[in-house]
């Protein structure tokens, strides 16, 4: 067999990464359940200071507390900033981009294929542009801006219709019914009134009913998502005061979050909902709620919703166990991104899946499922998924893409590795230049088109 060469600009030292600490090997995959325990090394992610106290939220809009800004590796962001900034001084090239970013998205109709490519590069951290660019990438907004304060205004008031009909408590629910049947005078003004005649009780209004439209059975049935739904959402980044903490601020987010993915839960009944999902939310929810302009900040929740719920479509079969041995299953994934390693560096992938027989299922169930939220920083993973979210074709193959690049980029430990010291490094990827990292995931991609 003749090896083929690996590229020099692979080889390069400029982008070589100093070994993990010593830890211990994690061997427990769980099914369908990738984020059971927290990750045992901590990433270099600089907590910034705890947020100041808000009044607690209310149900209107305007009340909405406003989010505090929080800085990257420590560095100073102006005020009203809603998002980091780079330790770095932004370059003119950083610049630039941003004025070319700011003239497209000012345009009447935005080019979507400039978008994409502009986006491909990574998106700078200026505040509100990653916010507008993602809903245009997934097609929450439309390119024609005359359209978008329509489409805003019907899709927060079709979520808000969501919450009022799946979020509801079934005690309400079943006054409702009783007002509709026409019993709105009944008992109202008697000490009785927060009591219904056993008579004007049905089946299906009965806490007890087992029937399948009984509103108290599915509110039963519903209580352990609704339990599990929680305890993920309060273990959501608690290094980051955004999304955990004991301030009112940090309570809202949760409980937004917990409103998106109890909706999706009881709207997509196949699929429910899957540990993990918490992970995949929580940058779509950031982004949009840190949005500097207070009418987008205050509707994230409703925004996030549709924005998750498209970001997802492309890869539900994934978290469908009855598809997994399928076409469209994560396995038929796990199998393309071992193929594509195969095709690009085929010494590296007999290493790893035949000399030392780390399957990749071990490693890329979890990149994959998660979209890499666990394998970088949060804020690095921003950058990541511009990329992700440019890609026309949908997310799935840039993802790939990235995790062939992810192995690439430390085959020389890989090689020199057995399967205990490869486990360890694949399950706790260390610390990668991230605009190296998508530079080489778009070299491979460009090979892979010639």
């Amino acid at each position: 067999m003749v090896r083929k060469k690996v590229p020099e600009w692979l080889n390069s030292t400029m982008w070589s990464t100093p070994p993990p600490p010593p830890s211990s090997y994690d061997d427990g995959l769980h099914r369908h359940s990738p984020v059971t325990k927290m990750k045992e090394e901590a990433q270099s992610i600089s907590v910034a200071p705890r947020l100041n106290s808000a009044p607690p939220p209310s149900s209107a809009a305007s009340s909405v507390p406003s989010p505090s800004p929080r800085p990257r590796n420590g560095s100073s962001i102006p005020s009203g900033s809603g998002e980091y900034r780079n330790s770095v001084g932004s370059s003119s090239e950083d610049f630039s981009r941003q004025a070319h970013l700011s003239a497209e998205l000012s345009k009447k109709v935005i080019n979507m294929k400039e978008l994409r490519s502009l986006a491909l590069q990574s998106l700078p951290d200026s505040p509100g542009i990653r916010s507008t660019v993602w809903k245009l990438l997934l097609g929450y907004l439309p390119p024609e801006r005359s359209l978008w304060s329509t489409e805003l205004k019907q899709k927060r008031s079709q979520y808000k219709h969501y919450k009022d009909e799946l979020l509801t408590s079934p005690s309400e629910i079943t006054w409702r019914m009783v007002r509709s049947k026409g019993f709105d005078n009944y008992d109202l003004k008697s000490e009785s009134r927060c009591m219904l005649a056993r008579s004007r009780i049905t089946d299906e209004d009965h806490p007890l009913s087992l029937g399948k439209a009984s509103i108290w059975n599915t509110y039963f049935q519903d209580t352990e998502t609704i339990e599990q739904i929680d305890r993920d959402v309060k273990r959501t980044h608690p290094d980051i005061p955004f999304f955990s903490g004991e301030s009112s601020f940090a309570r809202f987010n949760q409980e937004s979050m917990k409103n998106i993915l109890l909706v999706f839960a009881k709207l997509n009944q196949g699929i429910r909902y899957v540990q993990g999902m918490n992970e995949i939310l929580a940058p779509i929810f950031y982004v949009f709620r840190n949005d500097p302009d207070e009418d987008s900040s205050s509707h994230a929740e409703a925004d996030a919703f549709f924005c998750f719920v498209e970001l997802l479509s492309g890869f539900r079969d994934f978290y469908c166990q009855q598809l997994d041995n399928s076409v469209v299953g994560i396995r038929s994934a796990i199998t393309s991104l071992s193929q594509l390693v195969k095709k690009h560096d085929e010494e590296l992938w007999r290493h790893l899946e035949i000399t030392t027989k780390v399957n990749p299922q071990f490693y890329a169930f979890r990149w994959i499922t998660l979209l890499l939220t666990q394998e970088f920083s949060f804020f690095d993973c921003l950058h990541i998924w511009d990329a992700l979210l440019s890609d026309p074709e949908g997310p799935l193959e840039s993802l790939l893409g990235i995790c062939c690049a992810m192995l690439v980029l430390v085959r020389r430990r890989l090689i020199a590795g057995d399967f205990t010291s490869n486990m360890k490094l694949l399950q706790h990827y260390p610390t990668t230049n991230i605009s190296h990292l998508l530079y080489v995931a778009n070299k491979l991609r460009s090979k892979m088109l010639l």
